[in-house]
């Protein structure tokens, strides 16, 4: 897990996140204080990684991840029951190395015959867009096709297998994919494919600080992080147009 750079001048409020969040938390983190009084100390992996280890018992202050896994930690008992705090959608893209061709992603034939005609790629095991693409292969008809070529990675970013050139293309949440240098988002998959996800934020039950992890949610759920959310490649919670943080991705 990749760690935002801890301080020791205040107090801190300790983050599990999904790397979907990675660039938005890294981009508030310097504000949040000043904002809202803690400060924030977060570990990125995807969400079920995270579970798996909050299970096997390691805690913090508040946990970041896909709403479903919110909800189930919830029922488990983990988080504080009603401390659901959602955050942001997001969409499934793919990418491919800085200059490289474009493949057509426009509709779900053409998404399938590129996946088709690609001669590699990469997706992750354990992140929400991995398992939907898992499961959306198989749908299309052509996992074993797709398998066949495919890297799976554990955990981590698959845009950093076609930056090091490793890969074609690079299959993750679009937020995620905007996090690596050296790669373009071609933009998210076609509508009738998509998957939409919600990630949220809840708090631990053991917290001692949970004052401030709430301050610190509603600080991430606010207006003045919203432009942040966009810039990231992640659309809001309220309202049905998604497309927006997209747009400048095509093209």
């Amino acid at each position: 897990m990749s760690a935002v750079r801890p301080s020791t001048a205040a107090a801190k409020v300790e983050i599990l996140s999904t790397l979907a969040l990675m660039g938005v938390i890294r981009e508030l983190e310097p504000c949040l204080e000043q904002t809202a009084g803690p400060r924030a100390v977060a570990e990125f992996a995807p969400t079920a990684k995270l579970m798996e280890c909050i299970r096997a018992g390691q805690a913090a202050d508040v946990a970041i991840l896909t709403a479903a896994g919110i909800d189930q930690l919830t029922e488990e008992g983990t988080l504080v029951r009603g401390s659901r705090v959602d955050l942001a959608r997001s969409v499934v893209g793919v990418a491919v190395r800085t200059g490289g061709a474009r493949p057509d992603i426009g509709s779900a034939e053409a998404f399938t015959r590129t996946l088709r005609d690609i001669g590699s790629l990469a997706y992750s095991r354990a992140g929400a867009s991995g398992i939907f693409f898992a499961t959306l292969i198989q749908r299309l008809g052509i996992a074993d096709q797709v398998n066949a070529k495919a890297t799976v990675i554990p955990t981590g970013l698959t845009g950093e297998l076609v930056a090091r050139g490793e890969v074609e293309l690079a299959v993750q949440q679009v937020s995620e994919l905007m996090e690596v240098p050296g790669i373009d988002v071609v933009g998210p998959l076609p509508p009738e494919l998509q998957e939409i996800t919600v990630f949220s934020g809840g708090l631990f039950a053991t917290s001692p600080r949970r004052e401030a992890g709430m301050a610190l949610l509603r600080f991430f759920s606010s207006a003045k992080a919203a432009p942040v959310y966009e810039r990231r490649g992640l659309g809001p919670i309220t309202g049905t147009d998604l497309t927006s943080p997209f747009r400048r991705l095509e093209g």
